[in-house]
């Protein structure tokens, strides 16, 4: 049986080796434990200083990230129009890091997204639609935050020029 220790050093080596986000369920099988001890390490993991990020589709440990452009932006739209809202950022190489609204009760609910390709969009749609669920943007009348990232400033402009176009960006 693994301590925890070494459990933890190999959860935080897959997740610096692997580009692509991991499960906590498949940690749990490959180590031999629950899903809610891989949880509890993460956590401990996290308060050790890692940057390890809970995505949709999994843990990831952000790489490269120091050189890409940042901008959060304002944005508000109905329901009908949140994937086209996000396939227009995605048009121009635009990574949807998050999505943060600001609730009169809870104060700023944030969850990472890391939408990098239209297959995570398409992904990300599918499974908003078999769970039936709501966007956090219902909480606040379709007003929600978007931090964006891009690898160049054109990118960037190109992203928030068409999001102005289309009425999404909040500009006032």
């Amino acid at each position: 049986m693994l301590t925890a220790k070494l459990r933890k050093q190999m959860i935080i080596n897959k997740l610096i080796d692997c580009s692509e986000p991991q499960k906590g369920s498949s940690f749990a099988k490959e180590l031999g434990v629950t899903r809610q001890v891989i949880v509890k390490d993460i956590a401990l993991l996290r308060a050790e200083g890692n940057n390890i990020i809970a995505t949709p589709d999994g843990y990831i440990i952000e790489k490269n990230a120091a050189n890409r452009i940042n901008r959060v932006i304002a944005v508000n739209h109905h329901i009908d129009e949140m994937e086209d809202e996000l396939a227009t950022i995605i048009r121009y190489g635009g990574v949807i890091e998050d999505v943060v609204v600001e609730h009169p009760l809870y104060g700023e609910i944030r969850a990472m997204l890391k939408l990098r390709t239209f297959n995570d969009l398409s992904n990300f749609i599918d499974k908003f639609n078999n769970l039936k669920a709501t966007p956090l943007s219902s909480l606040t009348g379709g007003v929600h935050i978007h931090t964006i990232s891009t690898e160049t400033e054109e990118n960037m402009l190109l992203i928030l020029n068409e999001l102005k176009n289309k009425r999404y960006l909040i500009t006032e």
